[in-house]
């Protein structure tokens, strides 16, 4: 197994690279897109109200754009391993079964081809209308550490999403008093059926593997509109939808975790044996929806060396990062937290491997 770091796109800058591979980081999973403006984009009190705006439907990630990535990567010593999710401007219209729909199919079609030609073996993404929503971030972590924390009296879940936002951005003007429709969850799996039947050949043909992340919170319904993969059942599905073997899992540890009635160590047992995991957020939770928060990754529900021992007897091969921590009381909170989880995973690995 491998170490990573996962990085949004105002992270992926040349320091960065060299704070994880000076973590012993080996590989980068990138996201393309800032959810939140700031330094901390997932750190932010107020954004269970929106993960900002993305105007971005006429700029597509290029080969260019990403061998340019690959290399400023690789020049630290690193190697890109995945793209987490798509830009919501890319396929808001996949998502919402609107006219455009084929239109950015074939965008994303070009995106896969593209990683094929320059060996990023690994396209996450989220199919959601709603998106993560409803966090906020609080000191309740160990020591009072700033955190991620859900707890679903706080909030009304049934608030509609506004037209012209999906996955909790915003990529149009919005319309006075529109909303999105309300929809099931028939609907929803329809809806992913087809973006995985069109897809998946093309994966297929350029051996890139579309790794699908769980519902975060895991609710069956959230803002009108059904959600896929709220328990390890409905997330299992994904194979019986289309079986293809480019089809896999985006495995959130945490979010599974929070799911009511979830054996996350059977769930990582049988699908690390058969290649259906591409890579692995590697986060530990205190809680379950509808109250939880996230915890630094030695203090939470999950035994995370228990995760490691199970991977280490499947001889899994894949990348883990810690995906977010809670932040630490430092001039850099982000970096400090971060650190911490690297070196963690990073001695039990060795620990395991040495044994």
């Amino acid at each position: 197994m491998k170490l990573g770091l996962g990085l949004y796109k105002s992270t992926l800058t040349a320091k960065n690279f060299a704070f994880a591979r000076q973590a012993g980081a080996t590989h980068i999973v990138a996201q393309l897109v800032d959810y939140i403006r700031g330094d901390n984009p997932r750190l932010t009190n107020d954004y269970h109200r929106g993960w900002g705006e993305t105007r971005n439907q006429d700029k597509p990630w290029t080969y260019e754009m990403l061998a340019s990535l690959q290399k400023a990567i690789s020049s630290h010593g690193l190697t890109l391993e995945a793209i987490e999710n798509l830009d919501p401007s890319h396929w808001y219209d996949v998502l919402l079964d609107g006219p455009s729909k084929n239109q950015q199919l074939e965008g994303i079609k070009q995106l896969i081809r593209n990683m094929g030609k320059l060996g990023i073996p690994i396209l996450g993404y989220y199919f959601s209308l709603a998106g993560v929503w409803g966090w906020n971030l609080a000191p309740v972590g160990r020591g009072a550490a700033n955190s991620v924390v859900f707890d679903a009296d706080k909030f009304d879940l049934s608030v509609p999403i506004p037209a012209g936002m999906v996955w909790n951005m915003s990529y149009a003007d919005p319309i006075p008093g529109a909303t999105v429709p309300g929809v099931g969850r028939e609907e929803m799996w329809q809806r992913l059926q087809y973006f995985l039947d069109v897809l998946l050949p093309v994966a297929e043909e350029n051996n890139v593997q579309l790794v699908a992340h769980p519902d975060d919170p895991p609710l069956p319904e959230l803002r009108g509109t059904a959600r896929l993969f709220y328990t390890p059942s409905e997330y299992e599905k994904l194979f019986k939808v289309n079986a293809s073997p480019a089809s896999g899992f985006e495995c959130c540890l945490g979010t599974l975790q929070e799911m009511p009635d979830s054996d996350v160590y059977d769930l990582v047992d049988r699908y690390s044996k058969n290649g259906r995991i591409g890579y692995i957020h590697f986060r530990n939770v205190i809680g379950k929806v509808p109250h939880y928060r996230e915890a630094f990754v030695d203090e939470g529900d999950l035994d995370m060396v228990r995760i490691i021992q199970i991977l280490k007897k499947n001889n899994y091969e894949g990348v883990l990062i810690p995906d977010h921590t809670p932040e630490m009381s430092t001039a850099s909170g982000w970096h400090a937290g971060m650190a911490f989880a690297l070196g963690y995973m990073r001695g039990v690995i060795q620990t395991l491997e040495r044994s």
